[in-house]
Parts: structure tokens; C-alpha cells; sequence
């Protein structure tokens, strides 16, 4: 019965081959993701569609940390306390945006993309 029922999907009532309405295109195709971890800062650059760079980070160890008074600290990055993207980037310490980082200023979020724009940027939260 599950051989009949795998069959139908893939086949015609006639019993001939179903083919897809078209190929998919090079645009379409997927990547895997770019997660930035917290170790020295690695960056990779990458063509994308109409000829465009995108600056990815692998890794990074500082922040621009913007603070209440309209200035920019860099500071360190010393953990990843929450991540509400996943469950799995806390547990593997995977920087996103959304992101909450321990850091020597105190607790901030990511509010930048560090897998297409190569830089994390994160505002500092009240305690």
C-alpha cells in the first residue's frame, strides 16, 4: 500500500512520469547559513545576486556597543547569555541579530545581521 501511495506522487494516472514545470534556478539555490561564533575576528566576502559583495563574519571578538549618550563603545564580547532566534545558537554560542551578549560595558543586544553585513552592532540594555 505504501509503495502505491509513493507512486501516485511521482507518477500520472496513466502511469506516466510527472516532470517539474521547470528547473530551478541558480538564484534560487540555497547556502548553508552564516553563523558567527565568538572567537578572533574571521571575515569571508561573497558574490551575490546583480553583482554584489556581501562581507559575512565567521568569527568576531569585539562589539560596537551604543550607549545612552549618542556615542559607540568597541568593547569585548566575553559570552552569548540568549539567543531567541534558537535554542541551539545559546548552547553553541552563535552570534544573530537579537542576540543577548555578555560584555565588559554589561548586557546589550545585537541589533545588526553579522552573517551579511560583517559587523556586530548592539545596543546596551538597562539593568
Amino acid at each position: 500500500m505504501r509503495k502505491a501511495i509513493e507512486n501516485l506522487a511521482t507518477s500520472k494516472t496513466t502511469g506516466g512520469r510527472r516532470h517539474p514545470l521547470r528547473i530551478r534556478r541558480k538564484y534560487e539555490t540555497d547556502r548553508y547559513p552564516n553563523e558567527a561564533i565568538n572567537e578572533s575576528q574571521v571575515t569571508i566576502t561573497r558574490r551575490v545576486r546583480g553583482n554584489n559583495r556581501k562581507t559575512a563574519l565567521k568569527s568576531i571578538d569585539f562589539v560596537n556597543i551604543a550607549t545612552g549618550e549618542a556615542k559607540v563603545k568597541k568593547t569585548k564580547i566575553l559570552k552569548v547569555l540568549e539567543n531567541t532566534t534558537n535554542n541551539d545558537y545559546k548552547r553553541r554560542g552563535i552570534i544573530t541579530k537579537g542576540a543577548i551578549l555578555e560584555t565588559q560595558e554589561g548586557k546589550c543586544r545585537v541589533v545588526s545581521k553579522p552573517g551579511q553585513k560583517g559587523i556586530v552592532n548592539a545596543i546596551l540594555l538597562k539593568e
